[in-house]
């Protein structure tokens, strides 16, 4: 009996159907952006200062500008990381505009210090979530909690998301996602405070990261085995389209609850794919659904405008199995070769995610044009994909991963550098930094799947993965915090971190022109035929 495979080879493996719904799902990748890295823009944190009483009415009288005003109350966090402002009475007609302080002690230093019990100043003109919550000096810490709510939500979503989409079908979990995903993004946007907000924040890492997965499953089940690979890797570009929308929509909104309700309403048009989007076939399948199987072939060869022959009209599973094997973590690490897969892959999961969503955020402290940034560090993000296509079935998989990584970590090291007046020449180093992670990130993706036997491949995917997003989780907490330090402190880090991932991707076997390993035994013994390779190939 044929399978999926076979008889997609004859209804088409990547025509009309296809095409459509890979851009329908593609909409949803690119969706999935605002809730990835929206923290740059919903996050922003302006030049801020402690307000003191009287100052306001004295940057009246005086005609200052906001910066000006600034200036007269402390900079910088006092003890415990809380704002100070200067205990003086501002309303005393005898303060100048020139020099206020100068009139009132002959060195600052001597003024006495209070708590900002006033709240604060913000240079900007527009709102985020710091400047409505005052998450400054000693609360600060509340905005870094905001975006590893979100990655909470990603790990334990991701963990989930197998066994719900195996047990009760990729459609209907994906529909159940966008619709939560949705209607928690709308109430995070008319959140009354802080902890309503946090909480919907969750929810939607809960869900969204899975709907995207699913996204990606049902896209490459759709398609015959020669195009899962590219499907897989133009799913990923639609998310950089979406960080090119969101910049643009960003920068026309700049207050932060009406860029929180654009970019989640349209999420309610994806719930009309119950109409336009079918089950995958080969779930129906694995769950003995063959009859609602072969109804949904024959709507995909009626679209394709391909003839059904009556040959492939019995189906029967892509894998058929002998013997179960019961797959378990200990599997991960029991033999030498695997033992050094798992560690070196979760290393590089985690390397992924602390460079991609950490060059992002810093790039919203640099305190220049944030949106203007994020435009161009996103362009380059397509190029990666391209080098990518072009490169992993001429050269390989290792050397691109590992010379990805490594760039990533150079451009980083070389950032702290570059004088701040060479706007340029930082700007560049970033755009740099950004595609060599951005390509690094993309090949983990796609060699994890290589390094594993069937019967542990999707476990091994799972675990390994899942530490990307315990890095998404301790990335605000390494940004932030280290900033306060020195700013180029994280980027520091960036480098270590990513030369180290270069380095320790050169000890995997390369993948390329293999067959997926089915064994144990045929993982183990992927180190021995790869130097036996490399020897034919020298002579």
């Amino acid at each position: 009996m044929p399978t999926v495979d076979d008889i997609l080879e004859h209804i088409g493996e990547f025509n009309f159907f296809q095409k459509q719904t890979f851009f329908l799902l593609c909409l949803l990748s690119a969706a999935f952006t605002p809730i990835y890295v929206g923290i740059v823009f919903l996050g922003f944190t302006p030049d801020h200062r402690c307000q003191s009483p009287g100052v306001a009415e004295l940057s009246r009288r005086c005609g200052w500008s906001l910066v000006e005003e600034l200036n007269y109350t402390v900079p910088g966090p006092g003890p415990e990381g809380q704002c100070l402002r200067y205990e003086v009475d501002w309303n005393q007609s005898a303060l100048g505009c020139l020099d206020p302080l100068a009139g009132l002690a002959t060195n600052g230093s001597a003024l006495p210090l209070g708590p900002c019990a006033q709240g604060w100043l913000y240079d900007t003109s527009g709102s985020s979530i710091v400047t409505e919550f005052n998450l400054v000096c000693a609360d600060s810490w509340m905005l870094d909690l905001f975006q590893s709510a979100v990655n909470v939500g990603f790990f334990i979503g991701s963990m989930s998301i197998g066994y719900i989409a195996d047990r009760f079908g990729r459609k209907l979990c994906l529909l159940i996602t966008i619709l939560i995903n949705a209607s928690s993004g709308v109430l995070m946007a008319i959140s009354p405070n802080y902890t309503w907000m946090l909480i919907f924040r969750l929810i939607q890492g809960l869900v969204s990261k899975a709907g995207w997965l699913i996204g990606y499953i049902l896209i490459t089940e759709f398609v015959g085995l020669r195009y899962r690979r590219t499907v897989g890797i133009v799913y990923q570009v639609a998310f950089t389209v979406g960080l090119l929308v969101l910049a643009g929509v960003a920068y026309a909104l700049p207050h932060w609850r009406w860029l929180q309700l654009t970019v989640t309403l349209p999420n309610f048009c994806f719930l009309l794919y119950y109409w336009c989007v079918p089950e995958s076939p080969r779930w129906l399948i694995s769950q003995n659904k063959n009859a609602k199987a072969m109804k949904i072939i024959k709507h995909i060869a009626k679209k394709n405008g391909k003839p059904l022959p009556g040959s492939l009209q019995s189906l029967r599973p892509d894998e058929e199995v002998g013997e179960k094997l019961n797959p378990s973590f200990l599997d991960l690490v029991r033999t030498p070769q695997i033992r050094k897969h798992t560690l070196i892959l979760m290393y590089n999961w985690f390397t992924s995610s602390v460079l991609y969503q950490g060059l992002i955020m810093h790039m919203g402290l640099a305190g220049s044009n944030i949106y203007l940034d994020f435009f161009y560090s996103a362009l380059v993000e397509f190029p990666a994909a391209f080098l990518i296509i072009l490169t992993i079935d001429r050269i390989g998989r290792r050397y691109p991963w590992a010379i990805s990584n490594m760039v990533a970590g150079a451009a980083c090291l070389a950032s702290v550098f570059i004088p701040e007046d060479l706007h340029w020449l930082r700007v560049t180093a970033a755009c740099l930094g950004r595609m060599g992670i951005t390509m690094a990130y993309e090949m983990v993706c796609l060699v994890n799947a290589e390094l594993y036997p069937t019967f542990i491949r999707n476990l091994g995917v799972l675990v390994c993965s899942s530490m990307c997003d315990i890095g998404g989780i301790l990335t605000p907490f390494l940004v932030y915090r280290l900033t306060d330090i020195w700013h180029e402190l994280p980027l520091v880090v960036f480098a270590v971190v990513g030369l180290i991932a270069g380095g320790l991707v050169l000890l995997l076997p390369e993948t390329k022109g293999r067959t997926l390993p089915e064994t144990i035994e045929e993982v183990e013994n992927m180190k021995r035929s790869g130097k036996k390779q490399r020897k034919d190939d020298l002579h």
